[in-house]
């Protein structure tokens, strides 16, 4: 299951960054970010479009080779509960006034993050 876990991982960074890629406006929306300028859309693309893509292929590569596999999984595990812990701290700041989307994306990284730490501890599968 932990392969399949992580090819699942694979497939949210990729599809995320080829929404971010074609329509950046729809990433940010859930956010309350409306009418973003060229930049806005540029940077979009880049930091949600570009990197989604690279590291969801990264995810896919790290499982064909073992000698990437446990520390592509970490780092990108780190970065998703830094994401997560992120929303922690900013929940703090700014108290959400629901659940979509900080609340729910925080979940949705720690679930990834141990998803990836899972793959590490039990490969395979």
């Amino acid at each position: 299951m932990t392969d399949a876990g992580v090819m699942a991982v694979a497939v949210f960074f990729v599809a995320m960054g080829a929404i971010a890629l074609v329509a950046p406006e729809r990433i940010v929306a859930p956010f309350g970010t409306a009418g973003l300028t060229a930049d806005g859309r540029n940077e979009v693309r880049a930091v949600y479009g570009g990197f989604g893509v690279a590291i969801g292929v990264l995810l896919v590569v790290a499982l064909w080779h073992p000698a990437l596999r446990s520390g592509v999984f970490v780092a990108v595990a780190t970065a998703l509960a830094g994401m997560a812990g992120g929303r922690l701290v900013a929940a703090g700041v700014e108290r959400p006034v629901r659940f979509y989307p900080c609340w729910f994306y925080a979940v949705v990284e720690a679930l990834m993050a141990a998803l990836l730490l899972a793959a590490v501890w039990h490969p395979g599968g």
